[in-house]
Protein backbone atom coordinates (compact mmCIF):
# COMPACT_ATOMS: atom_id res chain seq x y z
CA UNK A 1 0.00 0.00 0.00
CA UNK A 2 1.72 3.41 -1.15
CA UNK A 3 1.17 6.63 1.40
CA UNK A 4 -1.67 7.94 -1.03
CA UNK A 5 -3.85 5.05 -0.39
CA UNK A 6 -2.75 4.66 3.38
CA UNK A 7 -4.26 8.20 3.28
CA UNK A 8 -6.89 7.51 1.87
CA UNK A 9 -8.00 4.32 3.81
CA UNK A 10 -7.25 6.83 6.74
CA UNK A 11 -9.60 8.91 5.59
CA UNK A 12 -12.06 6.56 4.87
CA UNK A 13 -11.67 4.96 8.39
CA UNK A 14 -12.22 8.56 10.09
CA UNK A 15 -15.39 9.60 8.29
CA UNK A 16 -16.76 6.07 9.00
CA UNK A 17 -16.66 6.55 12.40
CA UNK A 18 -17.76 10.10 12.76
CA UNK A 19 -20.90 9.21 10.41
CA UNK A 20 -20.96 5.97 12.98
CA UNK A 21 -21.67 8.27 15.72
CA UNK A 22 -24.46 10.50 13.64
CA UNK A 23 -25.64 7.38 12.77
CA UNK A 24 -27.55 6.27 16.76
CA UNK A 25 -31.13 6.24 16.62
CA UNK A 26 -31.75 8.49 19.51
CA UNK A 27 -31.51 11.72 20.86
CA UNK A 28 -32.51 11.23 24.21
CA UNK A 29 -32.00 13.47 27.31
CA UNK A 30 -31.31 12.10 30.25
CA UNK A 31 -32.18 13.61 33.76
CA UNK A 32 -30.85 12.62 37.01
CA UNK A 33 -32.97 14.10 40.22
CA UNK A 34 -31.05 13.00 43.46
CA UNK A 35 -32.01 15.86 45.44
CA UNK A 36 -33.89 13.51 47.66
CA UNK A 37 -30.85 12.07 48.86
CA UNK A 38 -28.78 13.71 51.52
CA UNK A 39 -25.19 13.32 52.99
CA UNK A 40 -23.75 10.34 50.25
CA UNK A 41 -21.32 10.70 47.60
CA UNK A 42 -22.42 13.27 44.90
CA UNK A 43 -19.99 11.91 42.72
CA UNK A 44 -21.94 8.83 42.23
CA UNK A 45 -24.79 10.80 40.53
CA UNK A 46 -22.23 12.15 38.31
CA UNK A 47 -20.87 9.17 36.99
CA UNK A 48 -24.68 7.70 36.55
CA UNK A 49 -25.80 10.47 34.75
CA UNK A 50 -23.23 10.03 32.36
CA UNK A 51 -22.97 6.60 31.83
CA UNK A 52 -26.95 6.18 31.07
CA UNK A 53 -26.78 9.25 29.03
CA UNK A 54 -24.27 7.33 26.61
CA UNK A 55 -25.84 3.80 27.42
CA UNK A 56 -28.99 5.33 25.56
CA UNK A 57 -27.52 7.34 22.64
CA UNK A 58 -24.03 5.67 21.67
CA UNK A 59 -25.63 1.87 21.58
CA UNK A 60 -26.76 0.51 18.48
CA UNK A 61 -30.47 -0.41 19.16
CA UNK A 62 -31.27 -1.06 15.67
CA UNK A 63 -29.80 -2.10 12.12
CA UNK A 64 -30.98 1.12 10.42
CA UNK A 65 -29.02 4.47 10.01
CA UNK A 66 -30.21 7.31 10.74
CA UNK A 67 -29.34 10.94 10.18
CA UNK A 68 -28.56 13.25 12.75
CA UNK A 69 -31.83 14.87 11.82
CA UNK A 70 -34.08 11.57 12.26
CA UNK A 71 -32.65 10.53 15.74
CA UNK A 72 -36.12 9.94 17.67
CA UNK A 73 -36.54 12.51 20.14
CA UNK A 74 -37.37 11.23 23.70
CA UNK A 75 -36.59 12.15 27.72
CA UNK A 76 -36.17 9.82 30.44
CA UNK A 77 -36.00 11.15 33.92
CA UNK A 78 -35.19 9.42 36.94
CA UNK A 79 -36.26 10.40 40.79
CA UNK A 80 -34.14 8.41 43.08
CA UNK A 81 -35.80 8.68 46.53
CA UNK A 82 -34.36 5.86 48.68
CA UNK A 83 -30.85 4.79 48.66
CA UNK A 84 -28.93 2.10 50.93
CA UNK A 85 -25.73 1.18 50.19
CA UNK A 86 -25.49 0.89 46.02
CA UNK A 87 -29.32 0.16 45.85
CA UNK A 88 -31.19 2.39 44.85
CA UNK A 89 -34.99 3.10 44.24
CA UNK A 90 -37.53 5.20 42.60
CA UNK A 91 -39.46 6.18 39.70
CA UNK A 92 -38.78 6.89 35.65
CA UNK A 93 -40.57 8.83 33.60
CA UNK A 94 -40.78 8.23 29.73
CA UNK A 95 -41.83 10.76 27.34
CA UNK A 96 -41.05 10.89 23.86
CA UNK A 97 -42.26 13.34 20.97
CA UNK A 98 -42.77 12.79 16.84
CA UNK A 99 -41.98 15.47 14.37
CA UNK A 100 -44.45 16.82 12.66
CA UNK A 101 -44.28 17.24 9.30
CA UNK A 102 -43.56 20.94 7.70
CA UNK A 103 -43.81 21.76 10.76
CA UNK A 104 -41.79 22.77 14.11
CA UNK A 105 -44.11 21.13 16.33
CA UNK A 106 -43.39 17.59 18.12
CA UNK A 107 -46.47 15.44 19.32
CA UNK A 108 -46.31 13.79 22.25
CA UNK A 109 -46.90 10.12 21.70
CA UNK A 110 -46.37 8.62 25.00
CA UNK A 111 -45.99 10.11 28.72
CA UNK A 112 -45.39 7.33 30.95
CA UNK A 113 -43.98 7.02 34.90
CA UNK A 114 -42.75 3.82 36.09
CA UNK A 115 -43.25 3.80 40.09
CA UNK A 116 -41.18 0.64 40.24
CA UNK A 117 -37.49 1.46 39.69
CA UNK A 118 -35.12 -0.52 41.71
CA UNK A 119 -31.36 -1.32 40.93
CA UNK A 120 -27.88 -1.37 41.78
CA UNK A 121 -24.55 0.98 40.73
CA UNK A 122 -20.93 1.14 41.61
CA UNK A 123 -19.30 4.47 40.82
CA UNK A 124 -17.88 4.32 37.84
CA UNK A 125 -19.71 1.22 36.91
CA UNK A 126 -20.02 0.44 33.38
CA UNK A 127 -23.56 -0.47 31.83
CA UNK A 128 -23.59 -3.39 30.09
CA UNK A 129 -26.88 -5.06 28.21
CA UNK A 130 -27.35 -9.00 27.50
CA UNK A 131 -29.89 -9.58 25.18
CA UNK A 132 -30.40 -13.00 26.16
CA UNK A 133 -30.63 -12.89 29.89
CA UNK A 134 -31.64 -10.30 32.68
CA UNK A 135 -27.85 -9.71 34.54
CA UNK A 136 -28.60 -5.89 35.78
CA UNK A 137 -31.96 -4.47 36.63
CA UNK A 138 -30.71 -0.91 35.10
CA UNK A 139 -29.43 -1.75 32.27
CA UNK A 140 -32.91 -4.07 31.26
CA UNK A 141 -34.81 -1.08 32.37
CA UNK A 142 -33.17 1.54 30.14
CA UNK A 143 -33.76 -1.48 26.93
CA UNK A 144 -36.44 -1.74 27.51
CA UNK A 145 -37.90 1.38 27.62
CA UNK A 146 -35.77 2.19 24.50
CA UNK A 147 -37.28 -0.69 22.55
CA UNK A 148 -40.41 0.22 23.88
CA UNK A 149 -39.58 4.01 21.81
CA UNK A 150 -38.16 2.61 19.32
CA UNK A 151 -41.78 0.79 18.16
CA UNK A 152 -44.27 3.51 19.47
CA UNK A 153 -41.93 5.59 17.12
CA UNK A 154 -41.58 3.58 14.51
CA UNK A 155 -45.62 2.13 14.57
CA UNK A 156 -46.37 6.11 13.74
CA UNK A 157 -44.18 5.67 9.86
CA UNK A 158 -45.72 2.39 8.92
CA UNK A 159 -49.01 0.19 10.19
CA UNK A 160 -47.81 -2.05 12.62
CA UNK A 161 -43.89 -0.73 11.80
CA UNK A 162 -42.94 -1.31 15.53
CA UNK A 163 -43.53 -5.07 16.20
CA UNK A 164 -39.92 -6.27 16.25
CA UNK A 165 -39.22 -3.61 18.35
CA UNK A 166 -41.96 -4.15 21.08
CA UNK A 167 -40.76 -8.03 20.52
CA UNK A 168 -37.73 -7.19 21.56
CA UNK A 169 -38.88 -5.19 24.54
CA UNK A 170 -41.03 -8.49 25.26
CA UNK A 171 -38.08 -10.68 25.41
CA UNK A 172 -36.64 -7.77 27.97
CA UNK A 173 -39.29 -8.93 30.15
CA UNK A 174 -39.30 -12.75 29.52
CA UNK A 175 -35.98 -12.80 30.45
CA UNK A 176 -36.57 -10.23 34.25
CA UNK A 177 -39.47 -12.74 35.75
CA UNK A 178 -36.93 -14.39 37.99
CA UNK A 179 -35.37 -10.72 39.15
CA UNK A 180 -36.46 -10.21 42.50
CA UNK A 181 -37.37 -6.32 41.84
CA UNK A 182 -40.85 -5.30 40.81
CA UNK A 183 -42.10 -4.19 37.76
CA UNK A 184 -41.63 -7.21 35.47
CA UNK A 185 -44.70 -9.46 36.01
CA UNK A 186 -48.08 -9.65 35.31
CA UNK A 187 -49.52 -9.26 39.26
CA UNK A 188 -47.63 -6.06 40.41
CA UNK A 189 -48.88 -2.72 40.37
CA UNK A 190 -52.44 -3.21 39.01
CA UNK A 191 -51.72 -3.67 35.24
CA UNK A 192 -49.43 -0.35 35.04
CA UNK A 193 -45.83 -2.13 34.82
CA UNK A 194 -43.76 -2.71 31.79
CA UNK A 195 -45.18 -6.18 31.62
CA UNK A 196 -48.61 -4.81 30.55
CA UNK A 197 -47.36 -1.85 29.05
CA UNK A 198 -45.81 -3.98 26.41
CA UNK A 199 -48.44 -7.27 26.44
CA UNK A 200 -50.95 -4.41 25.21
CA UNK A 201 -48.67 -3.83 22.55
CA UNK A 202 -48.07 -7.51 21.50
CA UNK A 203 -51.51 -8.80 22.31
CA UNK A 204 -54.05 -9.18 18.44
CA UNK A 205 -56.89 -7.33 20.33
CA UNK A 206 -54.87 -3.77 20.76
CA UNK A 207 -54.10 -3.96 16.76
CA UNK A 208 -56.74 -1.82 15.89
CA UNK A 209 -55.13 0.95 18.53
CA UNK A 210 -51.44 0.73 16.95
CA UNK A 211 -53.10 0.58 13.10
CA UNK A 212 -54.62 3.73 14.51
CA UNK A 213 -51.47 5.06 15.70
CA UNK A 214 -50.18 5.13 11.98
CA UNK A 215 -53.41 6.81 10.88
CA UNK A 216 -53.52 9.72 13.21
CA UNK A 217 -49.53 10.91 12.87
CA UNK A 218 -49.04 9.65 9.28
CA UNK A 219 -52.43 10.61 7.78
CA UNK A 220 -53.71 13.26 10.28
CA UNK A 221 -51.15 15.44 11.62
CA UNK A 222 -48.27 15.01 8.99
CA UNK A 223 -50.24 16.50 6.44
CA UNK A 224 -52.53 19.03 8.72
CA UNK A 225 -49.77 22.00 7.15
CA UNK A 226 -51.64 22.10 4.09
CA UNK A 227 -54.76 20.18 4.30
CA UNK A 228 -56.29 20.42 7.79
CA UNK A 229 -59.83 19.48 7.22
CA UNK A 230 -58.33 16.07 5.47
CA UNK A 231 -56.05 15.98 8.44
CA UNK A 232 -58.78 16.65 11.38
CA UNK A 233 -60.80 13.65 9.07
CA UNK A 234 -57.96 11.13 9.53
CA UNK A 235 -57.60 11.78 13.45
CA UNK A 236 -61.37 11.67 13.59
CA UNK A 237 -60.90 7.88 12.10
CA UNK A 238 -57.56 7.09 14.18
CA UNK A 239 -59.71 7.72 17.81
CA UNK A 240 -63.12 5.87 16.16
CA UNK A 241 -60.82 2.54 15.63
CA UNK A 242 -59.37 3.28 19.21
CA UNK A 243 -62.99 3.23 20.56
CA UNK A 244 -63.77 -0.13 18.41
CA UNK A 245 -61.01 -1.51 20.54
CA UNK A 246 -62.04 -0.38 23.55
CA UNK A 247 -65.54 -1.21 22.75
CA UNK A 248 -64.62 -4.53 22.53
CA UNK A 249 -63.41 -4.93 26.23
CA UNK A 250 -64.58 -1.84 27.93
CA UNK A 251 -63.70 -3.49 31.39
CA UNK A 252 -60.16 -4.63 31.29
CA UNK A 253 -57.69 -2.06 32.32
CA UNK A 254 -56.48 -1.33 28.83
CA UNK A 255 -53.02 0.47 29.46
CA UNK A 256 -52.57 1.06 26.05
CA UNK A 257 -55.41 3.35 25.29
CA UNK A 258 -54.74 5.06 28.99
CA UNK A 259 -51.77 5.95 27.52
CA UNK A 260 -52.92 6.96 24.46
CA UNK A 261 -55.71 9.33 25.91
CA UNK A 262 -53.22 11.32 28.32
CA UNK A 263 -50.49 11.76 25.76
CA UNK A 264 -53.06 13.05 23.37
CA UNK A 265 -55.47 14.98 25.71
CA UNK A 266 -54.35 18.19 25.45
CA UNK A 267 -53.70 17.77 21.47
CA UNK A 268 -56.92 16.48 20.99
CA UNK A 269 -58.73 19.29 22.39
CA UNK A 270 -56.36 21.62 20.07
CA UNK A 271 -57.05 19.95 16.73
CA UNK A 272 -60.89 19.40 17.18
CA UNK A 273 -61.29 23.17 18.73
CA UNK A 274 -61.85 24.37 15.51
CA UNK A 275 -63.84 22.01 13.64
CA UNK A 276 -67.19 22.05 12.07
CA UNK A 277 -69.93 21.21 14.43
CA UNK A 278 -71.35 17.80 13.38
CA UNK A 279 -67.01 16.84 13.23
CA UNK A 280 -66.87 18.29 16.50
CA UNK A 281 -70.02 16.24 17.76
CA UNK A 282 -69.05 12.87 16.27
CA UNK A 283 -65.40 13.62 17.90
CA UNK A 284 -66.56 14.59 21.29
CA UNK A 285 -68.49 11.49 21.24
CA UNK A 286 -65.69 9.25 20.83
CA UNK A 287 -64.01 10.80 23.68
CA UNK A 288 -66.48 11.37 25.88
CA UNK A 289 -67.05 7.24 25.61
CA UNK A 290 -62.79 6.14 25.88
CA UNK A 291 -62.48 9.28 28.95
CA UNK A 292 -65.24 9.16 30.71
CA UNK A 293 -63.34 11.24 33.70
CA UNK A 294 -62.13 13.71 31.49
CA UNK A 295 -65.67 13.80 29.65
CA UNK A 296 -66.22 17.85 30.91
CA UNK A 297 -63.12 18.94 29.04
CA UNK A 298 -64.80 17.60 25.77
CA UNK A 299 -67.87 18.33 26.07
CA UNK A 300 -66.43 22.19 26.50
CA UNK A 301 -65.26 21.63 22.61
CA UNK A 302 -68.98 22.00 22.05
CA UNK A 303 -69.48 25.96 23.20
CA UNK A 304 -66.90 26.77 20.97
CA UNK A 305 -67.44 28.83 18.18
CA UNK A 306 -66.41 27.14 14.83
CA UNK A 307 -63.39 28.89 13.33
CA UNK A 308 -62.83 26.44 10.46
Amino acid sequence: MNHRQALLLALFVFFLGVWGVRAQELKCSFQLNSQKLQGTNRNVFNTLQTSVYEFLNNTPWTAHKFAENERIECTLILTLNEQSGDEYKGTMNLQLRRPIFGSSYHSPVINFLDQNIQFTYIENEKLEFNEAAHQNNLTAILAFYVYMILGYDYDTFSPLGGTEYFEKAQQVVNNAQNAVEKGWKAYESSKKNRYWMVENMMNDKYRGLRRAMYTYHRRGLDIMVDKIPEGREAILQAIGEVQKVYRARPDADMLAIQLFLEAKREELLGVFSKSPASEKAKAVNILVDLDRQNAQQYQNLLKQHDTN
